[in-house]
This record gives C-alpha cells, structure tokens and sequence, in this order.
C-alpha cells in the first residue's frame, strides 16, 4: 500500500513543518505528537508494527510527557491563566485534528485490508531488541539518560527565575 506511505509522509512532514513555525510552544507540541504518530503510520505502513509501537510508547507517549511537563515548569506567572485559555481555543485544535483524524483512517485501512507479503521481513522480537538496547548500545542509552536529566533540571532552574528575560529578538 504505497499510497499509504506516501500519504502518512505527507503528514509527518506537514506536522513537522507546523512544530517549526508555530510560536506558541503547546502548538508545537500538538504538531509534534502528530508527526510522531505519522511517522508510527509509515512504520506500520512498511511492515513494522513493532516499531510503530515503539514510536508511539516512546516518543508520542514519554517524551511528550517530558515535553509537555518542561512547558508547563517554563510559564510559571500570573499570565499562565490566560495562556490556557488561549491554548484551548478550537482553532488551536482544527490542524492536529485533521491530520490525525487522516491518520486513524489510514490505520483503520491498514488494519482492515488483507495482509500483503510482497517483500520478505525478518521478523524482530522485543527481546533481540532489548538484547541490543542493554548489550552493545548500553552506552548510548545512559547517555540520553543523562540527557534527558540534565534537561529536566535545566528547566527546573530556568522555571525558578523570578525575574523574566526575553531574548532580544522577542523584546518588543
């Protein structure tokens, strides 16, 4: 089903495109769960279930958390109220929407059709990839752990700031 994939990319790319230019850091957020479940789709439009699953947990699901939890460290103030409200607007939500609601139907066609086995897979289980994971990249999985840490206390301290600075480009 290649119409599938190539329509999967055009949402993950269009998604993409919107996390990069929106201003607001909750749209871009939005944006950013959508072309992390784009992306699920063409794994699994490829024959990938298990690293569509992955992407999903992984990405889509803890390190939006993390993300979403750092935003909200980041607008500590007496305009965080009005922010809110602002983020709830549906014009905020039409995009996401839609290009979700295109990817739920290209899931339910995937899921519905006939399996295809045009091209030999190998099939991978968890364990081989657990076994890599922990085994020759033990290295590597630290290391984003430390990442991920360092980045949470760098946004615990910057939310602690009383006084608020812009950048210069922000300053009206």
């Amino acid at each position: 089903m290649p119409i599938l994939f190539y329509l999967s990319s055009a949402v993950a790319i269009i998604a993409t495109m919107m996390v990069i230019t929106r201003y607001h850091p909750i749209h871009a957020l939005l944006y950013l769960v959508v072309s992390f479940l784009a992306i699920a789709m063409v794994f699994l439009s490829l024959g990938a279930p298990f690293a569509a699953a992955l992407e999903v947990i992984v990405y889509a699901g803890a390190i939006m958390v993390l993300f979403i939890f750092v935003v909200m460290m980041l607008n500590l103030g007496k305009e965080t109220a009005a922010q809110e409200k602002d983020w709830l607007r549906p014009a905020v939500w039409i995009g996401p929407g839609i290009l979700t609601l295109i990817l739920l139907m290209e899931m339910s066609i995937l899921l519905l059709a006939p399996p295809q086995r045009d091209v030999a897979m190998a099939v991978v289980t968890p364990r081989q990839v657990a076994l890599s994971l922990y085994g020759e990249y033990i290295i590597a999985v630290e290391l984003i752990g430390f990442l991920l840490t360092t980045g949470i206390v760098g946004a615990a301290h910057i939310g602690k700031q009383k006084k608020k600075s812009l950048h210069r480009f922000l300053q009206a």
